[in-house]
C-alpha cells in the first residue's frame, strides 16, 4: 500500500471532522443552494471541490512556497478574495426580479454556471485554504514509503469526496427549502437579502483576518 494506513486512519477522521464543521466553504454552498436551488448547490460544491483540487497539487508541488518567499502576494490575494465575495454579497442583495440574470436554475436567482464558477473563485482566491493545505496534507504523509506525489493524490481524493458528501448534502437541503420558499415573493426576497449577508460577512472576515 503506498500510504500508512494508520496516517490514512488518523486524516479521514480529522478531516470528517473539519468537514462537519461550519466554515466559510459550507456557508457560501449554502447561500447558493438557497438562492439557485439543490442544482446550484451542488455546483457550488463542485466548484469549491476543484478548487480544492487545485490546492493540493499545488501543495503537492511545493508552489506555496511563494506566500513565505513574497509576504505580500497572501495579503494581496486575501484583499481580492474578500473583494469578490462582498461583491456577490452586494449583487445578492440588490437583486430584483426584473433585474437581468442569467438564465436560473430550479427556478431560482442562481445559474448553475455561476454558481460553479463562484465556488471555483471563492476558494481558489482563499490564501488560508492553501496554506491550511500545505500545512494539513504533509502531517499524513510517510516519506519513507516513497511516491510521495501519490500519497498527495490518495489525501486529496479523499479531501475532495468528504467535500461533496457533506457540502453537497448542505447544498441540496438548502436548495429545497429555498425552492419551496421561493413560491412566495417576499420569502424570496428575504432568501436574496440573508445569501447576500452572508457572502459579505465572509468577505469582511476573511479581509479582516490576520495571517
Amino acid at each position: 500500500m503506498p500510504i500508512d494506513p494508520h496516517l490514512l486512519a488518523l486524516f479521514t477522521v480529522t478531516t470528517i471532522i473539519a468537514m462537519i464543521t461550519p466554515g466559510p466553504d459550507m456557508l457560501f454552498v449554502l447561500g447558493c443552494g438557497m438562492r439557485g436551488g439543490p442544482r446550484a448547490g451542488l455546483l457550488a460544491t463542485a466548484g469549491v471541490a476543484t478548487s480544492e483540487a487545485i490546492h493540493v497539487a499545488v501543495a503537492a508541488a511545493g508552489l506555496a512556497a511563494l506566500f513565505e518567499a513574497v509576504p505580500i502576494a497572501f495579503t494581496v490575494v486575501r484583499i481580492v478574495g474578500a473583494a469578490y465575495l462582498i461583491y456577490l454579497g452586494v449583487q445578492a442583495i440588490r437583486n430584483r426580479d426584473d433585474s437581468p440574470l442569467e438564465v436560473a436554475v430550479g427556478g431560482g436567482s442562481m445559474s448553475g454556471r455561476r454558481a460553479y464558477l463562484s465556488g471555483l473563485m471563492t476558494n481558489l482566491l482563499n490564501p488560508k485554504m492553501v496554506t491550511f493545505t500545505i500545512a494539513f496534507l504533509p502531517q499524513f504523509i510517510n516519506p519513507s514509503l516513497g511516491q510521495v506525489w501519490l500519497q498527495f493524490a490518495i489525501l486529496g481524493v479523499i479531501l475532495i469526496a468528504m467535500e461533496f458528501v457533506v457540502d453537497g448534502a448542505v447544498g441540496v437541503l438548502a436548495g429545497r427549502i429555498g425552492g419551496w420558499l421561493r413560491h412566495r415573493r417576499a420569502a424570496r426576497r428575504r432568501i436574496d437579502v440573508a445569501t447576500g449577508g452572508i457572502f459579505v460577512g465572509l468577505g469582511v472576515k476573511l479581509a479582516l483576518e490576520q495571517r
